[in-house]
């Protein structure tokens, strides 16, 4: 299976991914949209300005939710 490589998202696509995961919207602060999920302890921040979040956002994001390249690959096809 060839590597994917991770881009900058649109905040919004970004969102559906994790919301496929099973994360809510918690509530927006500013141009920070909070999103939860139970049994992860620490809320996920998803900065709305830029609208493309910059990688390292993401992958922060993906740490914080314990998820795996391959399951961020899986929701980006079915969301896509």
């Amino acid at each position: 299976m060839p590597e994917h490589k991770i881009i900058p998202l649109h905040y919004e696509t970004l969102i559906k991914i994790f919301e496929l995961d099973g994360f809510v919207v918690k509530r927006e602060k500013g141009d920070h949209i909070i999103m939860t999920k139970a049994g992860i302890k620490r809320p996920l921040v998803i900065k709305t300005s830029p609208r493309l979040v910059p990688v390292t956002h993401i992958r922060t994001n993906m740490t914080t939710a314990g998820m795996t390249r391959e399951r961020f690959f899986q929701l980006l096809e079915k969301e896509g």
